[in-house]
């Protein structure tokens, strides 16, 4: 039997990626929670932890969207423990050739979309290992090469943003060149023992701001993923009262 050919499915649309991001999410988060119902998908498309934008979705419509993926086989709907409510599963594995990590990652940039490498390394690391920087850019030219990542400049220049390529033709989401960030001259560092013209009171000021800054932005950075996280309790909680609804409804309580 010939395996499936993969990496033929290229666009989705906006609702379809947030769908297909959550149910990739919980497949590796809350293993046990999943395949996931439609009002538990809906409810973790809607929370306002780990998505950008958060989203508004009824269940009509991720409905619709389950239904489309389906057809597309990307998505199965299934039974599961002997329940009368349908869930569902996505078949991204059997539809794409992508490590672990990789899935990790795309996962984090379909609920996420346009991220900084450190940030998307912290943030898909929730889902799968990814050791180090490097590991992560290795992962990222994996998926350029394959058309389904794009950047707005070398994978290891400072400040490169990365993106997914599921967007559809008509929402124009290609990503431009960005410039690059100017590199900090030490205007210490002379030669043959030359004198050397006093620096600018602005690039002096830059210089010494320099470190501090990056300090400050990973903090802040830090202090906000606390905070989703905080805020992410809610959807689970949602998914536990979920559960036990149908418990309560199987028992006939």
């Amino acid at each position: 039997m010939n395996e499936e050919p993969k990496n033929q499915i290229r666009h989705l649309s906006k609702i379809q990626r947030r769908v297909l991001g959550v149910l990739m999410e919980k497949a590796f988060t809350t293993p046990d929670q999943y395949p996931l119902t439609l009002k538990a998908a809906t409810t973790a498309c809607n929370q306002k932890s780990n998505r950008s934008p958060v989203v508004g979705y009824s269940e009509v419509q991720v409905q619709d969207a389950l239904d489309a993926m389906r057809e597309d086989l990307l998505v199965a709907e299934v039974f599961s423990g002997g329940g009368r409510t349908p869930r569902y599963r996505h078949y991204a594995r059997h539809k794409f050739d992508f490590s672990d990590a990789q899935f990790g990652i795309v996962a984090e940039l379909l609920l996420r979309g346009l991220q900084q490498p450190g940030e998307l390394r912290t943030r898909a690391s929730r889902m799968v290992r990814i050791d180090s920087i490097d590991q992560l850019r290795e992962e990222l030219a994996g998926l350029h090469e394959m058309g389904y990542l794009q950047a707005n400049g070398p994978l290891d220049r400072r400040g490169v943003e990365v993106d997914h390529t599921f967007y559809l033709p008509k929402e124009d989401m290609k990503l431009g060149e960005a410039p690059a960030m100017p590199e900090v001259v030490d205007h210490n560092d002379a030669t043959d023992g030359a004198p050397q013209a006093p620096a600018s009171e602005e690039s002096a000021r830059s210089r010494s701001a320099a470190v501090p800054e990056e300090m400050f932005e990973q903090l802040r950075f830090t202090i906000k993923e606390q905070s989703e996280l905080i805020q992410g309790l809610g959807s689970s909680i949602a998914d536990l009262e979920d559960r036990l609804q149908r418990l309560e409804r199987d028992l006939g309580v």
